[in-house]
């Protein structure tokens, strides 16, 4: 077990090989801030890249520290750091521009090509004791907002940006498909946008049960339908077919059930990724005008997530169902692995367990 004083770090090495291992405590440069971190959720793209030692043509090639849904403690300051003092309590976005390119400049700077991320390799992420960075990235939270919810921001983000691209506002029909932390973040938004009725699916009775108690209107317990026996439930229960369709599987029976079940002159935003190549009913969405919109993480989502946390607009505490300590992140990984509950959230800091 690490003392007090060393950076214990959650570390991928290569597929299927997962370490606890001491790294030292890193020195914020002019423009970054030092972290003693504290709460991190695991995220499925972390699990992914254990078991799988890529997501895409993203490889892991060196080891890397895994974790980029996170807050902490500020305990550094670089020396051009003035908007954050040590004993700030901070939530982290991790990607952090690495230039100022075109993307940056009209606002879309999570599409910029040289990006920072937090555990996307070759760039480490902030499941650790300690950790440096940008001090811009790093977000005060209000006392009446807990580190938890904090961490929770960045699931929570993407909602935040599907939501917004699939232009859900006042009086939408919105279908989410599948119910995940990533689907049940879509409907605590969409909600909270003013959608008037939310139908959600999954495979899981329980991450259903979980969607209701976030404001799901309907749910729908999928077994061997076809895309569109599914896309015809959804259509019945809400009364009519949704004007929006967040996709949160990358399951292609699921991007097939979204275009089926879109109306006509809607939108379906994917978020899910799934394998590069997708057989999809596309003459059927050109024919009836369906914009099919993709999302790639987030941007410019961290003050709107918390001044909706802090005003208590939206509520993702129900969204934390484990809890571990760092020491224990391997035994946490493989509880997150088997689709144990829905957001398992490690404790970074051996003196403060507290959410």
């Amino acid at each position: 077990m690490a003392a007090p004083g060393q950076n214990l770090a959650v570390v991928v090495h290569r597929a299927g090989d997962l370490r606890l291992e001491n790294h030292p405590i890193p020195e914020p440069g002019p423009n970054e801030v030092l972290l003693r971190m504290h709460s991190v959720g695991i995220c499925g793209s972390d699990v992914h890249y254990w078991q799988h030692g890529r997501i895409g043509d993203f490889v892991v090639k060196d080891p890397m520290v895994l974790g980029h849904e996170a807050s902490g403690t500020v305990v550094k300051v670089g020396s051009g750091v003035t908007h954050l003092k040590p004993g700030d309590r901070v939530a982290i976005e991790p990607g952090v521009p690495r230039e100022m390119d075109e993307f940056c400049k009209t606002g879309r700077y999570n599409l910029s090509p040289t990006i920072f991320f937090c555990a996307t390799p070759p760039d480490n992420g902030n499941l650790c004791r300690y950790y440096k960075h940008s001090a811009s990235y790093c977000y005060k939270l209000p006392d009446n907002v807990t580190f938890e919810e904090g961490a929770l921001i960045e699931p929570l983000s993407v909602g935040i940006h599907a939501c917004k691209r699939g232009g859900v506002t006042l009086g939408s029909t919105v279908f989410v498909s599948g119910s995940g932390p990533i689907g049940l973040v879509n409907v605590l938004v969409a909600k909270m946008m003013g959608a008037a009725a939310v139908v959600i699916t999954d495979i899981s009775a329980s991450r259903l049960q979980k969607a209701k108690e976030v404001g799901a209107d309907f749910t729908i317990q999928v077994k061997n339908e076809t895309p569109q026996e599914v896309a015809s439930k959804v259509e019945s229960l809400l009364g009519c077919m949704p004007e929006i369709t967040v996709e949160c599987t990358g399951v292609q029976a699921c991007i097939q059930a979204g275009i089926y079940a879109t109306r006509s002159g809607g939108t379906l935003v994917l978020v899910g990724l799934g394998p590069e190549m997708v057989t999809v009913p596309i003459v059927n969405a050109a024919v009836r005008e369906v914009d099919i919109r993709g999302i790639f993480r987030y941007c410019n989502t961290w003050p709107v997530a918390i001044a909706l946390l802090a005003s208590k607009r939206i509520n993702v505490k129900p969204l934390v169902t484990h809890r571990f300590p760092l020491e224990k992140a391997l035994e946490a990984f493989e509880t997150t692995k088997r689709g144990e509950g829905i957001k398992v959230m490690l404790k970074c800091d051996p003196s403060d367990h507290n959410p």
